[in-house]
C-alpha cells in the first residue's frame, strides 16, 4: 500500500467514525408523519375491501407489504436528498450508518413473515405484534445515531406489539386496528418527536 492508499483509507476510516458518533438529520418529521397517515389509509382499505382477512390472510400480507414498501420508498428519497443537503461530505457514510442500524429489524421482519405464512400459518395471527416489536428494536439500535428523546417512540412500538400479542385472538389479530394504532400513531408520536428535537417542519432549524 502507497503512502496515498493508506491516507486515503485513514480518510475514509475517520469519516466513518466521524458518521457513527454524530447526530443523523436524515429523517424529516413531515416524511414521517406522511407515513403515519399512509398506515392509517391502509388500514381504511383494509377495512372495505378485506372485512375477513383472518380468512385471506395472504391479501392482508400483501396490504401491508405494499404499504411498508411505499413508506421506506418516501423515506429512503428523503434521507438520502436531505442528508446530502445537511451532513455534506458524510452524506453517504451516515446513510449507510442509519440503513445498516435499521435493515436487520426489517429483513428479520420479512424473513418472519415468509417463514410463518408458509410453515407455520397457524402462527400468523402473532404477525402484527410481532412486526410492531421488530420496528421498536429497529429503533432502540438507531437511538446511537438520533436525538435521544426518540427511544420513547421505541417504547411505543414495543409496547404496542407486547399488548397486541397479549390480547389478540380469532379474526380480532388481523383487525386494521392492531396496526392502525400502533403503527399510525408511533409514526405521528415519531414525527412529533423530531419536529420538537430538530425543529421545523422539515427539521433542519
Amino acid at each position: 500500500m502507497t503512502e496515498l492508499e493508506k491516507a486515503l483509507a485513514d480518510i475514509e476510516a475517520i469519516k466513518g467514525q466521524i458518521a457513527r458518533s454524530a447526530e443523523f438529520r436524515g429523517y424529516g418529521p413531515a416524511t414521517i408523519a406522511l407515513t403515519g397517515l399512509l398506515v392509517i389509509l391502509a388500514a381504511s382499505i383494509q377495512w372495505v375491501w378485506l372485512p375477513n382477512p383472518a380468512r385471506n390472510v395472504g391479501a392482508y400480507i400483501a396490504i401491508w407489504t405494499v404499504t411498508a414498501v411505499i413508506a421506506a420508498a418516501l423515506v429512503g428519497i428523503e434521507t438520502v436528498t436531505r442528508s446530502r443537503r445537511l451532513h455534506s461530505g458524510l452524506a453517504d457514510e451516515m446513510i449507510a450508518t442509519a440503513i445498516g442500524q435499521f435493515v436487520p429489524a426489517i429483513a428479520t421482519g420479512a424473513l418472519l413473515t415468509f417463514v410463518l405464512f408458509r410453515f407455520a400459518p397457524q402462527s400468523l395471527w402473532m404477525l402484527p405484534g410481532l412486526w410492531q416489536i421488530l420496528f421498536s428494536l429497529g429503533i432502540f439500535a438507531s437511538c446511537s445515531l438520533l436525538p435521544k428523546t426518540l427511544f420513547a417512540a421505541g417504547i411505543w412500538y414495543l409496547s404496542c406489539g407486547l399488548i397486541v400479542l397479549a390480547v389478540s385472538s380469532g379474526e380480532w389479530a388481523f383487525s386494521p386496528w392492531a396496526m392502525a394504532v400502533p403503527f399510525g400513531a408511533g409514526q405521528l408520536i415519531f414525527a412529533a418527536l423530531l419536529y420538537r428535537a430538530l425543529g421545523g417542519i422539515d427539521g433542519e432549524a
